[in-house]
C-alpha cells in the first residue's frame, strides 16, 4: 500500500514539474495589432507582474524589447531583455547580457536600432558602484557588445538619467545640476561635428521651478513627453506632460496629459518607432485602504501584496493617436 501511494505521489510530482516546465517554455506572444484605446497594463503576467517594472524600449524593427525591474527599496535594478523569432514568438524575460552586476535602467534605442543607451552606476574601473552615468551598447554581429561610458561633457560627478536620442544624434536626458531651472531639469546635448556640445537646460515651456524628468523626445524632435511633479494641475506624485514645437522650432507650453494620468506616479514615456503605440509606467494601485464591511484576513493581505496592482510600478500601453486627440 505504501509503495502504491509512493508511486502515485511521484507521478503527481512529475506532472506538476512537467506542467511548470511547459509553462516556462511556452512561447510569449504580444498582439501589437490590437492596441488599446484606453490605457491598459502591457504584457500582464509576463512583462507587468507583481514586481516593479518600468522603462519600456521597443526596437525600431519591433524584434527586441528591453525594460527595467527594480528590487524593493530601490536597492538594485536590472535591464530585462526579450527577443522575437521568425514565428512572432517572444523569448521569456531574462537579464540583458550587459546587465546584472550593478544597477542599470532606462534603455533607449537609436533610430537605426544599432545602439542602445541606458543608465548605470557601474564604475569606470574597479568594483565599487558610483553615481549614475549614461552608457551605451552597440550591436556587433547581431549581439550587444560591451558597454561604453558616453563620457564628458554629458556625464559628470552628479547623476545623469533617462537618455532619449533624436535621429540626428541629439541627446536629451535628466539631471539635477546646481544651475538648473528647478529641482530636476531636462537637458539637451546637441550632436555637432562628431561630438556632443555642452548640455543646455530646455526653456521654461518645458522646465519649471519644480521637478521635470524622464523625457521621451520623438526622433524628429517635434514633440517631447516627460513627467513633472509639483505643478498646479498635477493629479498627484507626478504626471505626464507633452510639449510640441511650433513652426519656428520653439517648444510650446507643456500640457498635462490628463486623459491617462492618475493620482499616482505616471512616468517613463516611450513611443514606438512606427508612431502607433504610447508606452508609459505607472504606480497606480488597486489596494484597499480600509476593510470596514469585511475585515481583512491574512490571505487577503497576501493576495493584495502578490497582485499586479499592488502599488508597484507596471508598464501600460495605449494607441498614440488617443494621446494626440
Amino acid at each position: 500500500m505504501r509503495f502504491k501511494l509512493l508511486v502515485v505521489f511521484t507521478c503527481l510530482c512529475l506532472l506538476v514539474i512537467t506542467d511548470v516546465t511547459a509553462q516556462m517554455n511556452k512561447p510569449v506572444q504580444f498582439n501589437f495589432s490590437e492596441i488599446p484605446e484606453a490605457a491598459k497594463i502591457f504584457g500582464e503576467g509576463v512583462v507587468s507582474t507583481s514586481m516593479y517594472e518600468r522603462d519600456m524600449a521597443l526596437s525600431p524593427d519591433g524584434t527586441e524589447m528591453f525594460y527595467t525591474i527594480v528590487s524593493p527599496q530601490n536597492t538594485f535594478s536590472a535591464i530585462i531583455y526579450l527577443r522575437k523569432d521568425q514565428h512572432n514568438n517572444w523569448s521569456r524575460p531574462e537579464v540583458a547580457s550587459f546587465s546584472g552586476q550593478f544597477s542599470d535602467m532606462e534603455p533607449a534605442f537609436t533610430s537605426d536600432g544599432r545602439k542602445l543607451f541606458f543608465v548605470s552606476n557601474r564604475p569606470l574601473a574597479g568594483d565599487s558602484a558610483k553615481d549614475f552615468d549614461i552608457w551605451y551598447v552597440e550591436k556587433q554581429n547581431d549581439k550587444w557588445a560591451n558597454p561604453v561610458n558616453i563620457g564628458k561633457p554629458i556625464n559628470t560627478d552628479a547623476n545623469e538619467f533617462y537618455p532619449s536620442v533624436a535621429a540626428n544624434g541629439n541627446l536629451y536626458f535628466t539631471a539635477a545640476y546646481d544651475k538648473g531651472k528647478g529641482k530636476e531639469d531636462i537637458y539637451l546635448a546637441k550632436w555637432e561635428n562628431g561630438r556632443y556640445a555642452n548640455p543646455v537646460s530646455l526653456d521654461s515651456t518645458v522646465n519649471s521651478s519644480f521637478y521635470e524628468f524622464n523625457a521621451f523626445v520623438s526622433p524628429d524632435e517635434q514633440f517631447i513627453i516627460f513627467t513633472s511633479f509639483g505643478r498646479k494641475d498635477d493629479k498627484g506624485r507626478g504626471d505626464l506632460y507633452m510639449s510640441r514645437k511650433d513652426a519656428s522650432g520653439k517648444w510650446q507650453p507643456a500640457k498635462n496629459l490628463s486623459m491617462i494620468n492618475s493620482d499616482r506616479l505616471d512616468y517613463c514615456p516611450f513611443v514606438s518607432f512606427d508612431k502607433k503605440i504610447f508606452f508609459f509606467s505607472s504606480e497606480r494601485s488597486a489596494l484597499k485602504e480600509t476593510f470596514i464591511n469585511t475585515p481583512a484576513k491574512y490571505q487577503t493581505l497576501v493576495d493584495q501584496r502578490n497582485s499586479i496592482l499592488n502599488g508597484q510600478s507596471n508598464i501600460y500601453w495605449i494607441r498614440l493617436d488617443e494621446i494626440f486627440k
